[in-house]
């Protein structure tokens, strides 16, 4: 065999090396990708389970705001009736869900003997330990999905990701403010 052969079939070699290098890049970063959105619904679903009980509790003291409740309870319906949503649509949902359960809490102030309520302490606990979670879930997501974007659109992967149909771009999951997180907080001593 001449040279030229050895050279042309090394050659042949190393770029098929490259090519499946960068499809199991591209698969890693896709698998990656679903992997942290995973996490967050583990996260959510936690919480979920979590405001049912934390609604009980806060049901038990005379004169609370039943409005408040109510809107804790029909914004974790809403949440979980986007369950199977795009990004967005959920994202927008577990935002309003957030921002009913921090009126909550700002409520729960004005009942010492509530704040001081066992079960109610340890839910609260629980519930801000599940809160810190679905944050760094949601972190983790958007790096995942920051890799994948960057894989399937940056030279020479994107030859790749066209070849084997991996253009989906991934979306990001973005901060969203309600209505009532968009008004400034009313501060009275």
């Amino acid at each position: 065999m001449s040279v030229v052969i050895w050279v042309i079939l090394g050659i042949v070699v190393i770029l098929l090396l490259w090519l499946f290098g960068t499809y199991n890049g591209l698969v890693r970063a896709r698998i990656t990708v679903k992997n942290a959105w995973s996490q967050i619904d583990v996260q959510l679903k936690r919480r979920w389970d979590l405001i049912p009980n934390l609604v009980e509790t806060v049901k038990g003291y005379k004169n609370f705001e039943r409005e408040t409740l109510e809107a804790v309870t029909k914004a974790r319906t809403a949440a979980q009736g986007t369950a199977n949503a795009g990004v967005g649509e959920r994202s927008k949902a577990e935002g309003e869900l957030s921002a009913a359960l921090g009126r909550l809490m700002v409520v729960v102030e004005r009942y010492p003997e509530l704040k001081a309520n066992q079960n109610f302490l340890a839910l609260q606990e629980e519930l801000t330990g599940t809160e810190n979670r679905i944050s760094f879930s949601r972190q983790a997501y958007n790096d995942s999905v920051l890799q994948y974007n960057n894989k399937t659109q940056q030279f020479p992967s994107n030859v790749v990701a066209g070849m084997f149909n991996f253009k989906k771009e991934q979306e990001f999951l973005q901060a969203t403010e309600s209505e009532a997180e968009k008004k400034a907080p009313k501060v009275s001593f």
